[in-house]
């Protein structure tokens, strides 16, 4: 499948420039000026967008909400969340594995947050409370789950018509062996509804994005309520971009999954989870979205990049942080027009 299709057909291309674009994904691009760029506003019509967004809330999460990342619940150390307007604490086990319960202590409600995890048990930094799977009272009464980049918590609502699952709804990743992580987490003033919308509108990124992409199509003849599917190029600057194809899906109503599946890092993902902080009714609502993008390649120079994977981690995180900057204002003022009433 190629990207950036004319409907001429394809001819095999064995000049030495040919050979030179099968080995090198950077391509010259110029960034187009606003006065020169087609507007996206009549394919992102808002009925387009709402019905995407329908069939994504009606997948079940069975109750599983992202918690962070796994890097960040450490041995040794109790770490307290607030997930659907409830205080979780994590910690490991003695063999590493993921453990949760409520985050105050049950003697005096201290909350559990950055105490000492020993043989498995939280001891309460108040008064040397043990909590852990085999104290009195036991204190592993949440459901946790961790799937080598995000740790979970099953405290959300489970919807009508399922039930609780033993794990969360996940979606194919690349082999973490040969892959690079990084994720991120930001606050912001909506509903997870807000941030899946977002995300469900792939048409605003060469307008709200241009420093990150351009040339911007989404394939209607592929796509549906339940895929999205765009052809688009990663910026490399005003000058050069790395055109990729990519599928937008929602293994669950909090989750957009974005796959690259033709171009430079085919396999790769962007996760995108949204996790209510307040309970399910209040307002006004504030969310957490942890985005967590699995980055791979064939090729050698990625492989040399793995090698100095935390040098390259600070560089993602930077630039997931700027798009997501921008995203949520988008999700916050979904939120905020909703609030008022305002149906346009």
């Amino acid at each position: 499948m190629s990207l950036f299709r004319t409907d001429r057909p394809a001819r095999p291309d064995r000049t030495v420039a040919g050979a030179v674009r099968e080995r090198v994904p950077v391509r010259y691009l110029p960034q187009t000026t606003p006065d020169h760029l087609r507007g996206t506003w009549r394919e992102a019509r808002p009925a387009r967008i709402d019905a995407s967004l329908a069939a994504a809330l009606r997948r079940p999460t069975h109750g599983w909400l992202v918690a962070g990342a796994s890097s960040e619940v450490p041995r040794g150390r109790s770490l307290v969340r607030t997930v659907a307007g409830r205080e979780v604490v994590l910690w490991r086990d003695a063999d590493g594995g993921l453990l949760a319960g409520p985050g105050a202590c049950p003697h005096l409600g201290a909350r559990l947050h950055d105490c000492d995890v020993v043989d498995g048990d939280v001891l309460c930094r108040w008064h040397g409370m043990p909590l852990g799977r085999d104290t009195s009272p036991p204190w592993n009464t949440y459901a946790a789950h961790d799937d080598g980049v995000l740790v979970w918590v099953r405290v959300g609502t489970v919807e009508d018509g399922v039930g609780p699952s033993e794990r969360p709804v996940l979606g194919e990743r690349p082999d973490p062996a040969g892959a690079v992580a990084s994720v991120v987490s930001l606050v912001a003033d909506c509903e997870p509804r807000d941030i899946v919308a977002n995300r469900l509108d792939p048409w605003h990124g060469a307008w709200l994005h241009p420093y990150a992409f351009s040339d911007l199509t989404v394939d209607d003849d592929a796509s549906s309520d339940d895929v999205l599917v765009l052809d688009v190029a990663y910026r490399l600057g005003r000058t050069f971009a790395v055109p990729v194809r990519a599928e937008f899906t929602c293994p669950d109503s909090h989750t957009v999954l974005m796959t690259i599946t033709d171009g430079e890092g085919t396999g790769s993902v962007v996760e995108t989870h949204a996790t209510p902080l307040t309970a399910p009714g209040e307002h006004p609502a504030r969310t957490v979205m942890t985005e967590a993008v699995v980055a791979t390649s064939e090729r050698v120079g990625f492989r040399a990049a793995r090698s100095l994977s935390r040098l390259v981690q600070v560089g993602m995180r930077a630039s997931q942080r700027q798009l997501w900057a921008d995203d949520l204002e988008y999700a916050a003022r979904r939120y905020a027009l909703r609030r008022r009433g305002w149906s346009g």
